[in-house]
């Protein structure tokens, strides 16, 4: 060791606690305290001391012996508790690995008025959190920004941090999903298949829509503007959009996610369009309830458990300083009864 207490690995500087308390004028017993969530010491102090941690990078070597094993699933924008929300079989599937691992895992459900008012590297310093598996972020979300320049490791669900190594990606193979949808509706015959999603302003809704233009031009199929509606109401899709396609005689619908195509091919029946007779839809996703509507939805699926344990993986690897960027599952076509060959009348 140094004069300074400093340890060096294979060359690598370690800060410590002595070097938290130079920075900031402290004594090593006050930035102890200040780690630790002491009462004896004001909250100002504490915030400092805290942010002077992660600016340093002390949060790389924070784990000792005597320290939890802590990991958290953050969650904005999505259902887990219920067995039928779409997020349930994903944090399973997360625990399932990282339990027996050793860890303890909390799940936390996350606002956008708690990253204001705490920073994503402090958060997770502060709550003695190694690493986060991060579900249902939107690209405006606060922490998005910071995640670009974050230290403490974490794996995004759908959305993609370029260029940190301490962040990754998991989800399915967008482009693969809708080639296979296209593929399924030319094969029945369909070539106007139009295209309804959510507004253009999160990773996956984008990606999505863009697969969606890559597959039909694999196809050779015609792209037609008026083919498209995006918007971050379902209900504008169903009353604003999905009268111009009708309009504009599409024989199929490939639909950004399950829960939209089940209020179009609700708002089709009544316009008295019956499916798939007049119409065939898809949806994406293969949601709990997607077998049970009338008819059966035909979907692309992603294995839950398999998103969950993937984001394991991912966050495994980050925590034992191996930066990998994205895992991908392959994705499914379910078919049931939402699409037929296309009927020329």
């Amino acid at each position: 060791m140094t004069h300074t207490e400093n340890s060096h690995l294979g060359g690598e500087f370690m800060p410590t606690i002595n070097d938290i308390a130079a920075k900031v004028g402290v004594s090593k017993s006050t930035v102890s305290k200040a780690l630790n969530n002491a009462d004896d010491i004001s909250e100002t102090l504490r915030k400092k001391i805290v942010e002077t941690a992660v600016e340093i990078g002390y949060e790389k070597n924070r784990i000792r012996k005597d320290n939890p094993k802590k990991l958290c699933v953050l969650i904005e924008n999505m259902e887990y508790e219920d067995p039928m929300g779409f997020g349930h079989d994903i944090v399973i599937g997360f625990k399932q690995l990282a339990i027996p691992a050793g860890w303890e895992v909390e799940t936390i459900s996350l606002s956008e008025e708690m990253q204001k008012q705490t920073g994503y590297d402090v958060f997770m310093l502060e709550n003695q959190y190694q690493g986060a598996f991060i579900l249902g972020f939107s690209l405006v979300d606060p922490w998005m920004e910071e995640l670009k320049t974050a230290h403490i490791p974490a794996v995004l669900y759908d959305n993609y941090i370029p260029e940190n190594p301490c962040i990754a990606y998991v989800g399915v193979n967008n482009e693969e999903g809708f080639d296979m949808a296209v593929a399924h509706l030319k094969k029945l015959g369909h070539t106007a298949i139009g295209y309804l999603g959510g507004a253009l302003e999160s990773h996956i809704t984008i990606a999505r829509y863009h697969a969606y233009l890559h597959a039909m031009e694999r196809h050779n199929l015609t792209i037609n503007k008026d083919f498209i509606g995006c918007s971050y109401y379902i209900s504008e899709c169903t009353l604003t959009y999905l009268p111009i396609l009708l309009k504009n005689h599409v024989t199929a619908i490939l639909c950004s996610h399950d829960s939209l195509a089940t209020a179009v091919m609700a708002h089709c029946k009544e316009l008295k369009y019956k499916i798939p007779d007049d119409i065939s839809i898809i949806g994406f996703d293969d949601a709990p309830f997607s077998a049970y509507t009338t008819p059966g939805l035909t979907t692309i699926r992603q294995d839950r458990n398999a998103l969950g344990r993937c984001g394991y993986y991912a966050l495994s690897s980050l925590l034992n300083q191996t930066a990998i960027s994205s895992l991908l599952l392959q994705a499914e076509l379910i078919e049931r009864n939402s699409t037929s060959a296309v009927s020329f009348k």
